[in-house]
């Protein structure tokens, strides 16, 4: 997981941040669902929509390939897609996968949350934390 580089025109070296991290766990899982729904030419979708119990939520589908003005992000030989949009909110976030007693699935750590559930599956944005409430899901402590 390295910090992608560029030279700008003064041949100064500049740090990007990447659009995503993906930890090896995380990959893992990916490869291993593209090869049981056998669509190993896919690519996860990784998005953001309004909604769930904290203004936000994310999302995650398998798509044939990406749309005009998305970013693609190559990682291990895995591809995810992300639209302009939710970009502006998962910019820098890492996607791992995490696996426990109580049940497995990805986890997004997202340094653009203000605040997030204790689901994890939601989080209020710096755009809407002043605006909204506190949240909460019902079934977290949050």
């Amino acid at each position: 997981m390295a910090v992608m580089e560029y030279t700008n025109t003064q041949s100064e070296t500049l740090q990007e941040t990447p659009v995503l991290l993906v930890t090896p766990s995380a990959v893992n899982i990916i490869k291993t669902l593209l090869e049981q729904r056998e669509i190993p030419n896919h690519a996860l979708r990784v998005f953001v929509s309004g909604g769930g119990c904290s203004g936000m939520q994310y999302g995650m589908a398998f798509e044939e390939g990406a749309r005009e003005f998305d970013r693609v992000v190559a990682v291990d030989g895995v591809r995810l897609i992300v639209d302009p949009t939710s970009l502006m909110y998962l910019q820098g976030a890492t996607i791992d996968y995490v696996d426990s007693l109580m049940g497995g699935g990805f986890r997004i750590d997202n340094p653009n949350a203000v605040s997030s559930c204790g689901c994890g599956h939601s989080f209020k944005g710096a755009d809407t934390a002043e605006s909204e409430g506190a949240g909460g899901c019902g079934s977290c402590s949050h």
